[in-house]
């Protein structure tokens, strides 16, 4: 059998499967499933900035009382967060894999005070998701980029576990994202998230969500983006995600470069124990190909390593399209 470890943020993996945050991981007996079925490491679902201040707010809304509006502010925001720092530690005694916290922000305001009683709590790791939607006009796309700058920088001067971003595809220029992060003495970067994004439901004149669960396909702009960031910024650690249903795709992203690849919408499709045909697959594909370890052939086919790097650079189908009437 080949020799499956790989390591991410630091963390070492008994292979490079990761069960991304989802509802897969919102409790205990279910990431004890996923450990038993093969994960390397979990990403817990994400305490959101967004629910928490919302729930404490509609929960007022009733009251007169400014005092009693203040209490219920605080005791939902120490709940949820209360919550969630149990599942860490009960995650934490009841698995060996490493538990990755994860906060869904939309800012870099006081939210990030959470993320010290996280460490505390035991969390191996921190994964940031965070989406600025680009709504106002008058700013530039340096005014929003520097909200993940900033927060960048307000997380690690609190915190000394690893922190990896979970970024959007929407960036002009990922890979100088993903240097600053670095620089910022940012471990690591998710490629990509998938963000909630609407639909028309033209019969009932209502928005709606678009499909929840990514496809095979969704594979090629994370397979681009991973191939162009591990020769861009070689340093820093990278998981992919987003189009993972098999483990032929955690084999192209890890000759891309990644060091690990995180499923979600295949579980849900396939089940818990489909985790199992994943690592087996990687494993017999190293046989096969005689590799030994992953070190073995990780990022042999990213930008800098393969004979034409234009192929990740193209962006247009005429070569497909002129050959077909």
């Amino acid at each position: 059998m080949a020799n499956l470890q790989t390591t991410y943020l630091g963390l070492s993996l008994k292979n490079p499967i990761i069960v991304s945050s989802s509802g897969l991981t919102s409790n205990v007996e279910s990431i004890k499933k996923l450990e038993a079925n093969g994960a390397a490491a979990v990403v817990l679902k994400s305490l959101f900035e967004e629910q928490i201040l919302h729930e404490a707010g509609s929960l007022s809304v009733h009251s007169d009382y400014p005092e009693a509006e203040d209490y219920l502010k605080s005791y939902v925001t120490s709940n949820n967060v209360e919550k969630y720092l149990d599942l860490i530690t009960d995650a934490k005694k009841a698995v060996d894999i490493p538990v990755i916290a994860s906060i869904n922000c939309i800012s870099a305001s006081k939210w990030i005070d959470f993320a010290a009683r996280i460490q505390e709590a035991g969390a191996d790791a921190l994964e940031i998701n965070v989406f600025v939607l680009p709504t106002d006009s008058r700013k530039t796309a340096e005014d929003y980029e520097a909200v993940y700058y900033t927060l960048a920088e307000k997380l690690r001067k609190l915190i000394s576990i690893p922190i990896s971003f979970k970024l959007g595809d929407h960036f002009t220029n990922p890979l100088r994202i993903i240097e600053q992060l670095w620089y910022r003495n940012i471990q690591g970067v998710v490629l990509f998230n998938r963000f909630f994004a609407p639909d028309l439901d033209v019969k009932s004149m209502k928005v709606t969500s678009a499909e929840v669960f990514s496809n095979p396909g969704d594979i090629r702009d994370t397979l681009r983006w991973v191939a162009l960031a591990n020769h861009a910024v070689p340093k820093i650690d990278i998981s992919a995600s987003t189009g993972i249903h098999s483990g032929e795709a955690v084999v192209k992203m890890l000759l891309a470069g990644a060091n690990s690849t995180q499923v979600c919408s295949a579980l849900y499709k396939n089940g818990t124990a489909h985790l199992k045909a994943f690592v087996e697959y990687v494993d017999k594909w190293m046989n096969d190909k005689g590799y030994a370890s992953i070190a073995d052939f990780k990022g042999n086919m990213n930008y800098g390593k393969i004979g034409d790097p234009s192929v990740y650079e193209r962006s247009q189908f005429m070569k497909y399209y002129s050959s077909h009437d």
